[in-house]
């Protein structure tokens, strides 16, 4: 047990500081850090790849302008959370400047974990695996101080981020105003399966007197009754604790989602949906699609719930989350 969540977060980053890939923003920079933040939500939420050393200030003023809430300069940002540059390797085993961002809170979120937020990689930089080793390293960090892994969120407007965090492995724990990941010591490695038409999501066990490797177990499998979602549900699932319980749905419910899959189990379900519409059951997801498709002025669908025939996250222009106490920058996809 952890005696004092700040020690550990300050030992987290101290560990992340000393990492030979990351080098913290120094307070001369933090302008500099602001417009990658900026430059990634010009090209998560407005399709326009931007170079941050090119942007100037009428550049800056016309992109905080189109992007609005989410396009606000936040100052003293370090007060909450420390500043990372992810710096690119030369191949001969030296690193050379920064090539990405990533900031970690300075205090612990729900169940004593790091929030990480402004992940941003150059576009020449990606497909290298260095986002993913930065989130590996954090999880190492933050784990090896007694702490519950990490959590970050992605834009409704950023399926590439989206794609790239399920493709990571993360599970799925809310989408209130953003869609919520998280990777946690308590949450076995899962994956997602098409079998005989259903997606199928399976856990990696290892039962006692097994032979070495993993053994995937299913919960959860999802298939289609005509225009609805069926949702089958196994033994196993019944009997996983409450994390794997909780998030299994909803992980599995985004999945659907991407894949153009039914998340509406009927008009009875559906007519329950806002009672999910934070996180958890597929039709919450539905429910938010909705909401957010509505107040991003896509057209209304009365006659069938947006889940019904097919829910595709990437298809729906979703608006940025509303602001929290500080911003959380999502990430463009590695």
């Amino acid at each position: 047990m952890v005696k004092s969540w700040d020690m550990a977060v300050e030992r987290v980053q101290e560990r992340l500081a000393a990492a030979p890939t990351l080098r913290a923003v120094a307070d001369e920079e933090g302008r500099e850090f602001a417009l990658w933040d900026l430059a990634a939500c010009a090209e998560g939420e407005l399709g326009e790849p931007v170079d941050p050393a090119a942007i100037g200030p009428a550049e800056e003023a016309r992109l905080r302008a189109r992007l609005g809430e989410s396009g606000r300069e936040w100052p003293g940002g370090e007060l909450y959370r420390r500043r990372y540059w992810l710096l690119g390797d030369t191949g001969r085993g030296g690193p050379t400047g920064p090539v990405g961002t990533v900031a970690v809170d300075n205090w612990t979120r729900g169940a004593g974990q790091l929030a990480v937020s402004s992940l941003c990689l150059r576009p020449d930089a990606r497909g290298r695996g260095l986002a993913a080793a930065a989130l590996d390293r954090i999880y190492r960090a933050a784990t090896a101080e007694g702490l519950s892994g990490y959590r970050l969120e992605a834009d409704w407007a950023w399926p590439r981020a989206v794609r790239y965090y399920l493709r990571r492995g993360l599970w799925v724990r809310s989408w209130k105003h953003a869609i919520g990941f998280t990777r946690m010591p308590q949450l076995p490695p899962y994956q997602v399966r098409e079998e005989q038409g259903r997606l199928v999501l399976l856990v990696a066990d290892r039962p006692s007197g097994a032979p070495s490797g993993e053994v995937w177990t299913p919960l959860l499998a999802a298939g289609r009754e005509g225009r609805w979602l069926r949702l089958d549900e196994t033994a196993a699932y019944r009997q996983a604790d409450g994390w794997v319980h909780d998030y299994a749905r909803s992980t599995l419910a985004l999945h659907l989602a991407l894949a153009g899959r039914p998340l509406v189990r009927g008009p009875q379900w559906w007519a329950e949906a806002w009672r999910w519409s934070d996180g958890g059951e597929p039709e919450g997801l539905a429910h938010r699609i909705e909401q957010f498709g509505r107040r991003r002025g896509a057209p209304d669908r009365p006659s069938a719930p947006p889940g019904a025939a097919r829910a595709a996250v990437p298809e729906v222009e979703l608006p940025a989350p509303a602001p929290a106490l500080a911003p959380r920058p999502g990430a463009v996809a590695p």
